[in-house]
């Protein structure tokens, strides 16, 4: 027989609903926090206008015409010319490592050619495995350089005086290094070898203290003589396994489905993921350390993915984030292990273009672990 629907009984349920979420003071404050927080955070980082795009320039004429084109590129807003290098391998070697986006080359003869009514020919070099900054820097850069091109033209027939007679001009050619042909997939794929890496390895670890609590058996775990560091390293380990099994089969699927080729050492991405590994877990195994309660631990787990989505550089470029969440950017783990499996599987790089990022790494493995320690130390205290 169905039992009528109770108003009283409907509202004591609902009055002791948000009794026990006043009482839960997390739970009251991370929706608000959360929500000015995120619109906040995201509100600038969701962001695909990009300029500042860091360029290193290799200026072989050092003329004032090559200056003067150089700086068509400077005033825009687009390129900004953090370096200048005195050789090509130089150039390269910035691209390679990530601190330059985007190359110009001015050719020995620039002004010569010029004067010679002739046409010069500088090349932009430009890293494609963003294809987002690659493709701002591809048409900025041939939209700066036949507009000036254009000028420099009605400037010499103006002070000649016939329309018809050849005047110089500037032929820019550019090359896409990495990804030549802009694809967003051979960006995206090795970004989510990370990020799933990242997810799973988290949310497995960021309920284990949680369930131990609301079980009880942390009690028991207590009165043995486990150490702290000892309880936290045993259960890391099976989740360690799971977590690297996740992605050797990211990265497996990477490669023969999704067809993006390897350029790099497999065994430095593997010994990388390790670490990454590592600092996932420990991530994780913090949260559940801080968390009362299985709806915590998700809590604290959103406000560390959803970030970390975002703010990586995984869907938009860091390049077009203010300075101030570039910074935020700085503090996630994640951004540093992206810039390395994507240097590796794209660019093909060492150890030597890439070894500031794994310091990151290990440096965030070993605070987050040792803050780990010492709170469970408290905990049990």
């Amino acid at each position: 027989m169905k039992t009528k629907f109770d108003f009283k009984r409907f509202m004591a349920i609902m009055k002791k609903e948000f009794l026990q979420i006043s009482v839960d003071k997390i739970s009251l404050r991370m929706p608000i926090f959360m929500t000015i927080g995120m619109m906040l955070l995201f509100g600038y980082a969701v962001n695909t206008d990009v300029d500042s795009i860091s360029t290193v320039v290799f200026d072989q004429s050092k003329t004032q015409e090559s200056r003067e084109y150089i700086d068509q590129f400077r005033s825009t807003g687009y390129f900004v010319f953090d370096y200048n290098v005195n050789s090509l391998n130089e150039l390269t070697t910035l691209i390679d490592k990530g601190k330059a986006k985007a190359g110009l080359i001015i050719p020995a003869d620039y002004a010569v050619m010029l004067k010679k009514n002739k046409n010069p020919q500088p090349q932009l070099v430009i890293d494609g495995t963003d294809p987002t900054v690659a493709r701002t820097a591809l048409n900025s850069g041939v939209l700066i350089s036949n507009t000036y091109s254009i000028n420099e033209r009605q400037k010499f027939m103006e002070i000649k005086g016939f329309a018809d007679m050849k005047s110089p001009g500037v032929d820019l050619n550019t090359r896409v290094r990495y990804n030549p042909n802009l694809s967003s997939n051979v960006f995206s794929i090795p970004g989510l070898v990370g990020l799933i890496l990242q997810n799973i390895t988290i949310m497995l670890t960021a309920f284990a203290m949680v369930r131990e609590k609301e079980r009880g058996t942390i009690e028991q775990l207590i009165v043995t003589p486990v150490k702290s560091n000892e309880l936290i390293l045993g259960k890391l380990i099976p989740y360690i396994a799971l977590g690297y099994g996740s992605f050797l089969l990211a990265l497996t699927l990477c490669r023969f489905w999704f067809k993006v080729e390897i350029q790099g050492n497999i065994y430095l991405l593997l010994v990388l993921g390790m670490l990454f590994v590592l600092c996932s877990l420990s991530i994780g195994m913090l949260i559940s350390i801080f968390a009362k309660n299985q709806l915590q631990a998700m809590q604290f787990t959103i406000v560390i993915i959803l970030p970390s989505v975002l703010l990586s550089g995984f869907m938009f470029p860091v390049e077009a984030m203010p300075n101030w969440i570039k910074f935020i950017s700085m503090m996630l783990p994640l951004s540093y292990f992206l810039r390395i499996d994507r240097s590796i599987i794209l660019k093909g790089v060492g150890f030597e273009y890439i070894w500031q990022d794994s310091v990151a790494l290990i440096i965030f493995l070993v605070v987050i672990f040792v803050i780990a320690v010492k709170k469970f130390k408290k905990n049990l205290d």
